[in-house]
């Protein structure tokens, strides 16, 4: 879809940390817009001294959080009712929003707690609108940005080593499609690997508690 808006094509060839915040910060709001066109051509050009990779991860994790901080705001002041309805508009759908899936978000949050707003941002699918449920349930605001940043950091950590490393081994046509396909599988076993350490810590916590 991306490839279809010539305006975004010359702003992803002249990629900069400016464009890198705006663009993670749509990401991560609830306007459709892969991180995937964004952090990895971003790290490409650090790989070629065009820019610094440790600039790129922190920018695209500010925009991150400023997304997230707008979802995050919107659901906490609107209420549920009105975040519901606006999801159910023709303009939620053309965000490609439903009711459905916020009601999967919030069960999702439910289930998880504060952290999910953590790992949630490493899955597909639920990355972008797990700030939703978090600001209908009034999470205290401290801890909603340090989750959202140390998860959102952990994504753009392997957009960007997929960007550094991908684009030196495949073919510029396939750097686009090699780069959705793995970040989706990696952003799950991290989570994976979040999810069985937190309950590794919790057991040995409860454990000594006895």
């Amino acid at each position: 879809m991306v490839e279809h808006f010539s305006f975004l094509q010359d702003i992803l060839q002249h990629l900069n940390y400016f464009w890198v915040t705006v663009l993670m910060a749509v990401e991560s709001s609830f306007i459709p817009f892969p991180s995937e066109v964004v952090v990895p051509p971003a790290a490409y050009r650090a790989a070629n001294g065009e820019l610094n990779i440790i600039l790129v991860v922190l920018f695209a994790t500010l925009g991150s959080n400023i997304g997230g901080l707008v979802n995050y705001y919107l659901a906490r002041y609107l209420g549920r009712p009105v975040v519901y309805r606006f999801a159910g508009s023709r303009l939620g759908r053309l965000c490609l929003l439903s009711p459905e899936k916020i009601e999967q978000a919030e069960q999702y949050f439910n289930r998880n707690g504060a952290t999910s707003t953590l790992i949630g941002r490493l899955i597909p699918a639920v990355r972008q609108l797990i700030s939703i449920p978090a600001g209908l349930a009034g999470m205290p605001l401290g801890r909603f940005l340090l989750y959202t940043t140390l998860g959102a950091g952990a994504w753009n950590i392997v957009l960007a080593v997929l960007g550094w490393v991908i684009g030196r081994t495949v073919p510029p046509e396939r750097f686009a499609e090699t780069i959705q396909s793995y970040s989706s599988t990696i952003g799950l076993v991290i989570a994976g690997v979040l999810i069985v350490g937190g309950l590794a810590y919790y057991l040995l916590k409860h454990r000594k508690k006895q």
